[in-house]
């Protein structure tokens, strides 16, 4: 199965959550963080949303950050996706 994102919607895969700290120390798995660092899976067609024409400027592949709280949670054949709508996105890693 698939997911095709609709409008200005991003399918987002979020990178693992670092299990060590810069200093060596391991961290319990409630004490890390959400990680907002994601790798963009699928990107939808953009096109008229709310009376305004938007361009899609992410693409396949791309790391990108999100908002920490956006977008909506999905499980697809075991693995976990974020759904996100392009304007939640803040910045592409390079």
């Amino acid at each position: 199965m698939t997911i095709k994102p609709l409008a200005d919607r991003v399918v987002v895969k979020l990178v693992e959550a670092e299990e060590k700290t810069k200093t060596g120390i391991i961290l319990t798995a409630a004490s890390q963080e959400k990680p907002q660092i994601a790798e963009v899976v699928a990107v939808g067609p953009g096109g008229l949303v709310d009376g305004k024409e938007i361009l899609m400027t992410v693409k396949v592949g791309d790391k990108v950050i999100t908002s920490k709280y956006s977008g909506t949670e999905v499980k697809c054949d075991g693995t976990e996706y974020n759904i996100v709508r392009q304007s939640d996105i803040l910045a592409i890693v390079e």
